[in-house]
């Protein structure tokens, strides 16, 4: 048996965009899902709207080794996986004094919530320009920003659930960002509403956005 690798706290994150296949077996998609679900890997079936993918598996689980075989087993099922991203749970350098239990919600969350379907996912950086460099900011005016930023996006608690997870070294962007909501113009006022906060009005660079429905694996591949 190959040796778990796992980080020293939290989760691994994979998400998968997929687009069927010729050979894709509908019960060999779900079987790999459930698969997954007894080997401790929460499993977010996402139907995708639009012509990016037709569906899309969000996967978080304590070691690679098990997202990785997900991975194999949903492409063996007849699925062609056309986008990914991977990451990890994390707590902000900036969220440190937050209390112990909204640290476990972000290191270990519990996905997907209850009456929340709508959702999307887009990766982000902070831009490193000459002229504008959030790495050459001080700490503290970091920290300002970010403070700023989130009392922004706490108006919207009750109406959105978000997971910022890291990907610094592993994979194109610097975050990435899943949200969840029960409605979709949920999704679109709480993004627009934080653009306009300093920390992303001038240091955010975003990349393609993804938007689905969370559902079950039954009823994703019955409809996509």
């Amino acid at each position: 048996m190959t040796e778990p690798v796992t980080p020293s706290t939290g989760l691994a994150v994979v998400h998968l965009f997929c687009a069927r296949g010729p050979l894709t077996e509908n019960d060999e998609v779900v079987a790999a899902v459930k698969a997954a679900e007894t080997a401790g890997v929460q499993v977010v079936p996402v139907a995708v709207l639009g012509h990016k993918a037709d569906l899309a598996f969000m996967l978080l689980g304590p070691d690679l080794w098990v997202l990785r075989d997900t991975q194999t087993a949903l492409v063996r099922a007849g699925l062609l996986v056309v986008d990914s991203y991977v990451s990890l749970t994390e707590l902000s350098e900036y969220a440190q004094g937050v209390p112990e239990a909204m640290k476990q919600a972000r290191l270990y969350p519990q996905l997907p919530p209850e009456g929340k379907p709508a959702w999307c996912f887009y990766p982000m950086s902070k831009k490193r320009e000459a002229h504008v460099n959030w790495f050459t900011l001080p700490f503290e005016d970091r920290t300002t920003l970010m403070h700023e930023h989130g009392t922004s996006g706490r108006k919207f608690a009750g109406r959105i659930l978000q997971l910022i997870t890291g990907s610094a070294g592993l994979d194109d962007f610097e975050w990435g960002v899943t949200l969840f909501a029960q409605r979709p113009d949920d999704l679109k006022d709480v993004v627009y509403t934080m653009r306009f906060d300093k920390a992303s009005a001038d240091y955010a660079e975003f990349g393609a956005f993804y938007t689905g429905l969370v559902t079950t694996v039954e009823d994703l591949m019955a409809r996509t």
